[in-house]
């Protein structure tokens, strides 16, 4: 295990140069989850050598003094105690050192500038922690760069380091045939409802051992001191052990940090999955907005899952958008839903059918292809967004749809978001019929067109149609899509 003496002392025998620091303390955060002692510890050690090497007071004697002085003993303890007296020593020349300008010298001989001084002025902060350049000690005032309080509290990093950190990683994780996967929690891994909001028809979740079916006993969690139940998706632990072989994962919510590191503990429970790559709403750097910019991986190599699109603004080419999972009644009633819940039907998705089985297959197309070996191009040169448009275009590759009352005839046909996912899809769109056309999508069976696709046997098929294949990856046959004839009013 890490400390931060051995940490300095690594650094001090390599380069001494600030990107060794910052590596080696990303590597050890990564193995330190926020809430586990391990990290706290550090944290601890590292804010009171900051403050040590802060310490403007320190008494130039006193340090030289503590390195004349003896010590038993030899190898790393030398080393380190050595290191430390440099970095506090070092601190202390920076503040007493004066930079003379052009004016101050009186014989006209040219400025004479500490080194130390220099490099202090010059110095491009790339890390800040509590409050302080861990590079040259010089205290920050301003918020620059972006927060990653998820990795370490007090953690900020300039740009230009945030894209040095990715491209080294980048390339690490390529050497491993990984990429980043980023995963929603709500509606996508799992879903969560207040123990106030369990209806009548649902109170048989209040059960315990023998009272609850079978399905439910290692999926179902009551946490009294969150008054919450949550249900994890079908499928879920599966998916994340497959996954992990090809992405290396971030779980990324608008919830708040103890509910999201709580959720964590359900999804992983031996810590294998995400360590500290958790992020919630308090990490997010524009309001109601989630972002790549507090995720230390190159968008050209990240996928998203998550069933709201709206708050991927920025990064919509990098979604995989999911069907929401609605497990509980205050689930479905939350999005306007005024049907019954899977729990109060005491149903659930399938394990094998389901949205996280099929979109784990998708996920293993495409990593399939981004690493394919007949690629002629390098690996840091390939973009997932491409590959991932790719997989999406061959889901209704080769039907040809006409919409039937399903556009309203006052806007723009090319506008509507079922015509847009269905080019996505790879399908082509028209607003006239003719012999080409494979697949007529309506909630009418009566209409002329619903009539023309029956008689010349083309497929007749409800807007689901569409929806199902998108969120499944998959087109979906279009027989369990039957469009039924309106009710005479």
């Amino acid at each position: 295990s890490f400390t931060f003496e051995t940490i300095l002392v690594e650094w001090k025998r390599g380069s001494k140069d600030w990107t060794s620091f910052v590596d080696v303390l990303m590597s050890v955060v990564a193995d330190s989850p926020p809430h586990s002692s391990s990290s706290d510890d550090f944290a601890t050690l590292l804010e009171a050598e900051l403050d040590a090497i802060s310490d403007a007071s320190a008494d130039p004697e006193e340090v030289a003094e503590g390195e004349d002085g003896g010590g038993g003993g030899d190898g790393d303890e030398d080393d380190c105690d050595l290191n430390f007296k440099s970095v506090k020593r070092r601190k202390v020349e920076l503040s007493d050192d004066i930079v003379e300008t052009p004016s101050s010298s009186s014989q006209g001989e040219p400025a004479k500038t500490s080194g130390l001084s220099l490099e202090k002025i010059m110095c491009p902060h790339p890390g800040v922690y509590a409050g302080m350049c861990m590079r040259c000690g010089q205290k920050m005032d301003d918020e620059s760069g972006v927060a990653f309080g998820y990795i370490h509290k007090n953690l900020r990093l300039a740009n230009d380091e945030i894209a040095r950190v990715r491209d080294k990683d980048l390339k690490k994780l390529l050497g491993q045939r990984k990429l980043y996967l980023v995963l929603d929690l709500d509606h996508t891994l799992l879903n969560s409802a207040r123990l106030l909001d369990i209806t009548v028809e649902e109170g048989y979740l209040h059960g315990q051992g023998d009272a609850l079916p079978d399905s439910l006993k290692s999926s179902l969690y009551r946490l009294n001191w969150m008054q919450m139940m949550t249900k994890l998706r079908p499928f879920v632990h599966t998916f994340l052990k497959e996954a992990s072989k090809m992405f290396e994962m971030y779980i990324y919510t608008m919830g708040e940090r103890p509910y999201a590191l709580e959720m964590a503990k359900l999804l992983d429970p031996g810590d294998i999955y995400f360590n500290s790559k958790v992020i919630a709403q308090g990490d997010c750097t524009k309001r109601h907005q989630k972002g790549l910019d507090v995720v230390l991986g190159q968008e050209s190599a990240v996928l998203i899952l998550d069933d709201t699109e709206a708050v991927w603004g920025k990064h919509k080419e990098n979604l995989i958008l999911m069907e929401r999972y609605h497990f509980f009644s205050a689930s479905c009633k939350q999005f306007g839903f005024k049907c019954k819940s899977l729990s109060e039907l005491r149903s659930d998705e399938s394990e094998t059918e389901g949205a996280l089985a099929s979109v784990l297959k998708s996920l293993q197309r495409i990593h399939s292809l981004f690493f394919d070996p007949e690629r002629k191009d390098g690996l840091l040169d390939r973009d997932v967004r491409q590959v991932l448009k790719t997989v999406r275009t061959d889901v209704l590759k080769g039907c040809r749809l006409v919409f039937s009352r399903v556009i309203p005839t006052n806007s723009q046909a090319q506008h509507h978001h079922l015509w847009k996912i269905a080019e996505q899809l790879g399908a082509t769109c028209s607003n006239e019929l003719d012999p080409s056309v494979t697949h007529v999508v309506s909630m009418d069976a009566g209409t002329d067109k619903s009539r023309w696709a029956v008689k010349e046997k083309k497929f007749l098929v409800n807007p689901r149609w569409i929806e199902a294949s998108n969120y499944l990856w998959q087109k979906q046959p279009e027989e369990n899509f039957p469009v039924n004839q309106a009710k005479n009013k």
